[in-house]
């Protein structure tokens, strides 16, 4: 069984949320338009379904249409907790940061963990973190 992917309905900004986390996490956003779909119901080059692809995250999303409401979040936050190695997740976290808001910076812990957390550009709100600073 697999983990569940997060699939997102945005307002008109799936094309560019799909390329940014490409870029931040690496691999490569697949986008299926509108008009590839054979939906009328909105722009023919809005996003019906997109994904990343080669890359270490999994994630889903597609512009939404007509009066369907768009992604927003409260109380979740997307864990990549030990998800690489910490100079990548640093890497990372400042990528995301970018546009976004800093909810909790990067930091050791009292406990001797270092995590921190952000909301993105695009609403999501991430918690990253790793054990030790060894790559």
């Amino acid at each position: 069984m697999t983990a569940p992917t997060p699939y997102l309905h945005l307002p008109g900004t799936a094309r560019a949320a799909l390329t940014f986390y490409a870029e931040v996490f690496g691999g490569a956003a697949q986008l299926h338009t509108f008009e590839e779909f054979g939906r009328t119901d909105g722009p023919a080059d809005a996003v019906a379904h997109g994904y990343l692809v080669d890359g270490p995250v999994a994630l889903f999303a597609a512009d939404v249409a007509g009066d369907t409401p768009s992604f927003s979040s409260q109380g979740m936050m997307l864990s990549l907790l030990g998800a690489a190695a910490p100079s990548v997740l640093r890497t990372w976290f400042s990528a995301l940061s970018e546009g976004g808001e800093v909810v909790d910076d990067l930091q050791t812990r009292a406990w001797g963990a270092t995590d921190g957390q952000i909301i993105d550009r695009f609403g999501l709100h991430w918690l990253i973190g790793f054990e030790g600073d060894e790559d």
